[in-house]
C-alpha cells in the first residue's frame, strides 16, 4: 500500500458517528481552546460530523472556521449541525491532508483530531498543516494511543480486541499508536516550537460505559472496520462476534473502567 493510500478503517457507520457525534471542543481539545482568538482563520481538518468543527467556530465569532474531511458523504452532516446552531462563520468542503487545496500561509490555526493516525503519511500530512498555516499561528494535532488503552475488570476477548485492532489499522497504511509519536513526526516535518501534552477520556459511570461498550461492541460486527477485519484475513466472523461480546460482559460490570490516552502536540510556525 503506498503512503497516500491508507484506509480510514472505522469508516462512517452509525456506531462511528456515535462516537464521533459525542466529541466537542471542551472533550477533545482543550490543549487549543485557550489560544484561540475571536478574529482567527481555522482549518478543522478531519472534521467528520462536525462537532468540534461547530465548537470551534462559536470561539473565533469574528473570524472563520473552514471543516474538511476526505468523506464528502458525512459533510452534509456537519453543515446540517453548523446551520441548526446558527453559524454563519463555518464551511466545509472535501480534502486530502496530504495535499491540502488551499494556498501558504492560508490559516491561523490548523488542527486536526484523531486524524494523523489514519493517514499513509503522516508527516508529510504535517508538513502540508504548516505550509497552509501563517507565520505565528499553530498547527494543533491530537492523537489517542491505543496501546496504552487501559480497562478493568480484565475479560476474557478484550485483549483480542486490542491486537486485532492493531492488525487491521496497520494492515490499512495506518498507526494506531499515534499519540506518542507525534512530537517524533512533528519534528521530522520541520517543527521546532513544539509543546506536547496529554490528556485522556475516562468511561466510567453506568451510562458511560453502556455508551462506550455498546458503540464498539456495534462496531466489532457490523462497520467498516468489521469488513476490514474479515476481508484481510485478521478474523472470521464468529471471532468478530466474539469480541463483541466481549465488550458487552465488560460495559455490564459495575465496577468497569476504562481510560483513553490521548497524546497532543501545539506546533507554532
Amino acid at each position: 500500500m503506498s503512503k497516500d493510500a491508507a484506509v480510514y478503517t472505522h469508516g462512517h457507520h452509525e456506531s462511528v458517528l456515535r462516537s464521533h457525534t459525542w466529541r466537542t471542543a471542551a472533550n477533545s481539545a482543550a490543549y487549543l481552546t485557550g489560544h484561540l482568538k475571536p478574529h482567527m482563520r481555522v482549518l478543522d481538518i478531519g472534521c467528520g460530523p462536525g462537532t468540534i468543527t461547530a465548537d470551534l467556530a462559536e470561539l473565533v465569532p469574528q473570524g472563520q472556521v473552514t471543516g474538511v474531511d476526505a468523506a464528502g458523504s458525512v459533510l452534509e452532516q456537519a453543515r446540517s449541525l453548523a446551520e441548526q446552531r446558527g453559524l454563519a462563520n463555518v464551511s466545509f468542503a472535501v480534502a486530502d491532508v496530504h495535499a491540502l487545496d488551499y494556498p501558504d500561509d492560508s490559516f491561523c490555526v490548523v488542527h486536526a483530531h484523531q486524524v494523523l493516525q489514519h493517514v499513509g503519511d503522516p508527516v508529510r500530512a504535517l508538513r502540508e498543516m504548516r505550509r497552509v498555516c501563517a507565520p505565528g499561528g499553530l498547527v494543533a494535532v491530537r492523537d489517542a494511543d491505543y496501546a496504552t488503552m487501559t480497562w478493568y475488570p480484565s475479560v476474557p476477548g478484550m485483549d483480542g480486541w486490542l491486537d486485532l485492532y492493531h492488525r487491521v489499522a496497520r494492515a490499512n497504511g495506518g498507526e494506531p499508536d499515534a499519540g506518542r509519536r507525534l512530537r517524533s513526526w512533528a519534528l521530522e516535518a520541520g517543527f521546532t516550537d513544539i509543546t506536547s501534552t496529554a490528556t485522556a477520556w475516562c468511561y466510567a459511570t453506568e451510562e458511560e460505559r453502556a455508551w462506550w461498550s455498546g458503540l464498539w461492541a456495534d462496531r466489532t460486527v457490523a462497520s467498516s472496520y468489521a469488513r476490514l477485519a474479515v476481508d484481510g484475513g485478521h478474523a472470521t466472523e464468529d471471532e468478530l462476534r466474539s469480541v463483541s461480546e466481549a465488550w458487552r460482559t465488560w460495559g455490564e460490570a459495575p465496577d468497569g473502567w476504562f481510560a483513553v490516552l490521548h497524546g497532543e502536540i501545539l506546533c507554532r510556525v
